[in-house]
């Protein structure tokens, strides 16, 4: 019964349909999605204009990778087709459960399996490596290429062959996830989060499209970095809250190999002890907080 009570409490967020998994988690999908700067971005005198993303580009741990992969990182993000950086978000969420999603996405792929709320088919390639299809003709292979605790840099390489094309679309792109975090007073974690999305495309046809489409797909693009962060949230606080039923919920996760499966388990236990610990200071501080009774008399 537990499992079942997480599993309709992590339902609460809706809409994590399959343009959903074309967001953080699945990045790889994002290729279909076309995300594009929005009116609201391009009457703004800064954000998607050259010299902002050059700054991104600077900005980027480009020494510390191989030359194989800066190279995949310049080739689309010094001449994208298309440019979005989506709205910061800001979610209560472990940090740990924050960081193994986001290197991880084939462990929400399972999890919305389970939900009934896609049909896409994820497999690991490689350590940081996932290949993904939407079964509706998007075909994707998602490389994390630099992680550290607050930035993540995702290479995708994409095809979209649906009924929507006459021929096959073909793409690449760059997601620059980039987080902070901050600690309140009731020692729950505030994770915010931005997302630069460079996106190439081999189509002239499609950029056209792509680009005339921009505010709506733009908007599109916004609500569902949005939903996905609320969901990694509901996890992260399902996991504290109701960690018997998430372990069994990880026992039994499809499209997830077993080692992964096993970390997935030993994070919800950290999260559930950290959150245990939380909880027992902080009712340990209120008890030795001074009631009004105690500082009238002392007055």
């Amino acid at each position: 019964m537990k499992s079942r009570t997480t599993m309709v409490e992590i339902r609460e967020y809706p809409c994590l349909t399959a343009r959903t998994l074309r967001c953080l988690a699945a990045m790889a999908v994002w290729l279909l999605v076309w995300p594009a700067t929005t009116a609201e971005a391009q009457l703004d005198g800064h954000i998607g204009t050259a010299s902002h993303r050059q700054a991104i580009l600077d900005s980027l741990p480009l020494d510390r990778l191989t030359a194989e992969a800066r190279n995949r990182i310049l080739e689309v993000a010094e001449k994208p087709t298309l440019f979005r950086q989506l709205p910061s978000q800001a979610i209560t969420c472990d940090r740990d459960m924050f960081l193994f999603l986001t290197r991880n996405p084939d462990v929400l792929v399972g999890l919305w399996d389970m939900m009934g709320i896609t049909q896409v088919q994820s497999q690991r390639t490689g350590p940081f490596q996932i290949q993904a299809n939407d079964g509706a003709g998007t075909l994707c292979h998602v490389d994390l290429v630099y992680g550290d605790d607050r930035q993540h840099i995702f290479v995708v390489d994409g095809s979209y062959d649906g009924r929507m094309v006459p021929k096959p679309i073909r793409g690449k792109g760059v997601f620059v996830l980039r987080s902070s975090y901050a600690t309140g007073a009731d020692g729950e974690t505030t994770i915010s989060g931005t997302l630069d999305c460079f996106v190439q495309l081999e189509s002239l046809g499609i950029d056209l499209i792509a680009r005339t489409l921009s505010p709506i797909i733009g908007r599109s693009a916004d609500s569902n970095f949005t939903q996905t962060a609320q969901f990694i949230s509901q996890v992260s606080q399902s996991s504290a809250h109701n960690p018997s039923a998430m372990l069994d919920i990880a026992s039994r996760l499809p499209q997830v190999e077993p080692p992964i499966r096993k970390t997935f388990a030993d994070t919800i236990v950290t999260v559930a002890r950290r959150s245990a610990a939380n909880s027992m200071n902080q009712a340990a501080q209120a008890k030795a907080q001074p009631t009004q009774v105690d500082t009238a008399m002392q007055r």
